[in-house]
């Protein structure tokens, strides 16, 4: 009821539905996939395939995706729409805009997908679909579409949980062996876990708020970031990084969260309403209105970004050496891997290298198109799970979305009641400045 007074009551949203057709600019090279499609019908007139292959598809918030991907790692083919540009102009998403947007659209990426890739659905091993977590109306149009997909083709179904897809890609594209400690950051997801298998975690600890690119997007948002002439078509983290890089953090003091609390878990709504406080604060120096921009955008978006990179290093330093004392992990060729969107802020990433050179980790992060969401990482994860034997189902009775899902068994309280004490670390961020972490 909500949802229908909603779009009774705000017509822009209608208009916005109505603009789908310029949001279609957004998804990868329609045109350009059509091209490589055509060429690809016309050389793989022999073929010859791996055992398995695997079609993903990807609907948990924003993004319409699908991708093939053999069972040597192979990406045959894939497809990407994105709403970024929508939501941009909405504030925010709107969960029923982002569903009719996945409708509009999910068809069209999938064939694109299997053109591209020259695959047809008779000759994939399996469909592989997120349901869980994520925006239940999001999800939903992906499962009903994988479903019927399965029931036409009569295909194996494997439910994907989006965490561990984001977990284990780095499994794609390196020689990464269990087991391995996992940062996933994301705008909705902020968790340690090790990776001991294909779904087999241990939860180390999480955000008990906000996620860090929520709090990143929500002070983008109260610094009308988008009205900025060099930022008004950016993410409102990728505009927070960039204006970050022209400011002085030290003009404000932003401390990072839960230093008192000697766990892994992380917390970011304190930041958030410090970071609104100074803001407000400002406003009424500078005598200015909400929505309007402040002349000290690029200090107050280097503050909050330092924050933020300070807090998600900390609490990951804890986690490496809980890893190391209770012998879940050895020093000896252990490696990090960081992944999700926030995982593309390249100053976060920077402050986390300081952490594993200090203990002897390897840092390994996907590459920026694969750390934020896309239909590779699911169709890679169902090759995982085919592999393990994990997963895969011949009856979809009873499949539902689960827009809540925790990932692992949780040991945080026992990481907690260590209390490991975090060394003070003594780096430079940039060439401006040295910090203790």
């Amino acid at each position: 009821m909500f949802w229908v007074q909603f779009f009774s009551r705000h017509a822009s949203v209608q208009k916005i539905l109505a603009m789908s057709s310029v949001t279609r600019r957004t998804s990868k090279s329609v045109e350009r996939g059509w091209s490589v499609c055509l060429r690809s019908t016309f050389f793989n007139s022999v073929k010859y395939y791996p055992t398995k292959l695997v079609l993903g598809i990807e609907t948990s918030c924003d993004d319409t995706a699908a991708a093939v991907v053999d069972d040597t790692g192979k990406i045959l083919g894939e497809a990407l729409h994105s709403q970024n540009e929508v939501h941009l102009k909405t504030g925010g998403i709107i969960p029923p805009v982002a569903q009719q947007l996945h409708r509009e659209n999910i068809e069209r990426i999938v064939k694109e997908t299997l053109c591209v890739s020259g695959i047809s659905l008779d000759e994939l091993s399996a469909v592989a679909t997120t349901v869980k977590p994520g925006l239940a109306l999001s999800l939903g149009v992906g499962l009903e579409y994988s479903l019927k997909l399965v029931d036409k083709y009569k295909k194996p179904f494997i439910p994907i949980h989006h965490m561990e897809a984001h977990a284990l890609t780095i499994r794609l594209i390196n020689q990464v062996e269990f087991p391995f400690l996992v940062l996933l950051i994301s705008g909705g997801h902020c968790i340690l876990v090790v990776a001991q298998g294909v779904s087999d975690f241990l939860l180390l600890g999480q955000t008990v708020d906000i996620a860090p690119g929520d709090i990143l997007d929500k002070v983008a948002r109260r610094l009308s970031l988008t009205k900025h002439p060099e930022c008004c078509r950016m993410s409102g983290g990728k505009a927070i990084e960039h204006l970050a890089q022209q400011g002085n953090r030290l003009h404000y003091e932003l401390r990072a969260p839960m230093r008192h609390h000697p766990n892994c878990n992380f917390s970011f709504s304190g930041l958030h309403s410090n970071a609104t406080r100074i803001i407000m604060q400002k406003e009424k120096e500078e005598g200015i209105q909400e929505g309007h921009l402040l002349s000290c955008v690029t200090d107050i978006a280097a503050a909050v970004q330092h924050a933020v990179a300070l807090h998600i290093a900390q609490r990951t330093h804890r986690a490496i050496l809980f890893c190391i004392k209770s012998g879940i992990l050895s020093q000896t060729n252990a490696t990090l891997v960081v992944s999700g969107g926030v995982a593309s802020n390249q100053y976060i990433r920077r402050a986390l290298k300081i952490v594993t050179d200090a203990t002897n980790f390897n840092l390994l992060c996907p590459p920026p198109r694969l750390c934020t969401d896309n239909g590779v990482m699911i169709a890679w994860n169902g090759i995982e799970r085919m592999r393990a034997g994990l997963g895969v189902l011949h009856s979809t009775d009873g499949i539902r979305y689960e827009p809540k899902a925790s990932l692992g068994i949780d040991i945080s309280e026992q990481v907690g009641e260590v209390a490991i004490k975090v060394p003070s670390l003594e780096v430079s961020l940039n060439e401006l400045e040295t910090i203790n972490l």
